[in-house]
């Protein structure tokens, strides 16, 4: 399996207005093209689901990541993104997700808008086969002991610094 490199992505100013248009290939190449993309964090009685990538991923292969995440297609919103996003890879319709905030991560090949938001969710999640290699929930604990060990990836580190570095670890 491979990601499409012919795939369509809104280029984008910070403030998130489509300027152009460019590939998934070209944005990755290490262009550092600013394109959209949405994250959710799922939380369950404390602890975060994380993703793991699977090893044929143009980036960050084989790495603990944000439940969900995703490119923002030319032409869709945020929050359509959002929730086709979270049916693809984890089989959930059924969630109400809160905004947390936008910024720019500025990774070694790419530049991405990252629109983050959570929600609390309980019920069944069904990882897609397809583009994922699995995923499991985390305690607070265990993701501050797997930072800065290459077991996450960077945007996940930043992501979690930036937005969820308070919460408390409970033993």
């Amino acid at each position: 399996m491979k990601d499409n490199q012919q795939e369509k992505f809104p280029i984008v100013d910070e403030e998130g207005t489509v300027i152009g248009q460019a590939t998934r290939g070209e944005c990755h190449n290490g262009s550092r093209l600013l394109h959209p993309v949405v994250h959710l964090h799922v939380f369950r009685s404390g602890d975060l689901y994380l993703q793991k990538r699977p090893e044929w991923k143009d980036i960050q292969p084989g790495k603990w990541d944000t439940a969900v995440g995703g490119h923002i297609d030319y032409g869709e919103k945020p929050e359509e993104a959002l929730h086709r996003e979270v049916r693809e890879e984890l089989g959930i319709s059924d969630f109400t997700p809160t905004f947390m905030g936008k910024y720019v991560f500025e990774g070694k090949r790419e530049r991405e808008l990252v629109y983050v938001y959570r929600t609390t969710y309980d019920g069944p999640i069904q990882p897609s086969k397809d583009e994922l290699d699995g995923g499991r929930f985390w305690t607070i604990q265990e993701i501050r002991e797997a930072m800065g060990q290459e077991v996450l990836t960077p945007n996940f580190e930043s992501e979690f610094q930036r937005f969820f570095s308070r919460l408390l670890i409970i033993d």
